[in-house]
């Protein structure tokens, strides 16, 4: 049912209208046969539980402070339940879609080759897009007010997951600083302003100033630019997620606390 397979061709990465796709079986593995690496990905999976690979995907998969896309993939009256998806931590570029047949669902239906059709839960999606929007302008939002007013200040990390959304800085954030934070926030939020899609290389960076957020040349698929998302008007980041259109389609974003330890401070979000 497995098969050596190339890199999933992420569609979403172009398109993140695609609610439904078309795509085509590139394996099918039951969980139990999966690698330790790749069983490590997805710790709740039983012996009922596979693994589909296709050729291409919509599914998010988790990464980048972005929780996983969830969904099905079908064909006819197969339904495979998309749990989670994953990177394959073994073959390089390929994603793994976990999850099991539903009641009464013949696997073997699902046969490589085949084309099957994937659709994500787009509640889920424009969670996801908003928190991590709303993630890049509130990090626009801090660098924008205090990379000149805090000692050894940098945007590191950040987590868009609707429990846990924070980003974190180096420097000590005071808490005196939340209320000029969500004002500079709302004000971005309220201007619409738009989040575009774009592809870099390392001249583009450097072209336009940025030469500090280079990714590693890893992070990028052998021959192809970086993903980029910018905010026109605030910042540019290196990011692989899914986003809104314009900044004010985050809706209420809330600036929840500002906690510091150890030289680092994380600023705390969630949308409403």
């Amino acid at each position: 049912m497995g098969s050596t397979t190339p890199r999933t061709h992420l569609a979403f990465h172009h398109d993140a209208k695609l609610h439904n796709l078309n795509v085509i079986v590139s394996s099918i593995r039951p969980f139990s046969t999966l690698e330790d690496a790749n069983r490590a990905l997805f710790k709740q999976g039983t012996d009922q539980d596979f693994a589909v690979v296709t050729d291409k995907t919509i599914f998010h998969p988790q990464g980048g402070g972005q929780p996983s896309d969830e969904g099905t993939i079908s064909h006819g009256q197969t339904v495979f339940r998309v749990i989670a998806a994953r990177i394959d931590a073994v073959h390089d570029g390929q994603v793994l879609h976990f999850g099991h047949f539903e009641a009464g669902a013949d696997p073997p239906s699902f046969a490589v080759g085949g084309v099957v059709e994937q659709a994500i839960d787009t509640d889920k999606r424009l969670l996801y897009s908003r928190l991590h929007t709303a993630g890049h302008v509130l990090g626009a939002a801090v660098r924008h007010l205090l990379e000149a007013e805090v000692a050894g200040f940098d945007e590191l990390k950040a987590s868009h997951a609707p429990e846990s959304a924070a980003c974190e800085f180096s420097g000590s954030i005071e808490g005196r600083w939340k209320a000029p934070i969500q004002r500079r926030l709302d004000e971005y939020i309220a201007r619409a302003m738009p989040v575009e899609i774009d592809f870099w290389d390392e001249d583009d960076f450097r072209a336009n100033g940025l030469e500090r957020l280079i990714p590693d040349r890893s992070l990028a698929p052998p021959g192809e630019k970086f993903r980029v998302v910018k905010i026109v008007g605030a910042e540019v980041y290196p990011c692989g997620g899914t986003h809104v259109e314009t900044t004010d389609l985050c809706g209420e974003t809330k600036v929840k606390k500002i906690s510091r330890s150890k030289g680092t401070s994380r600023v705390s979000y969630t949308v409403v």
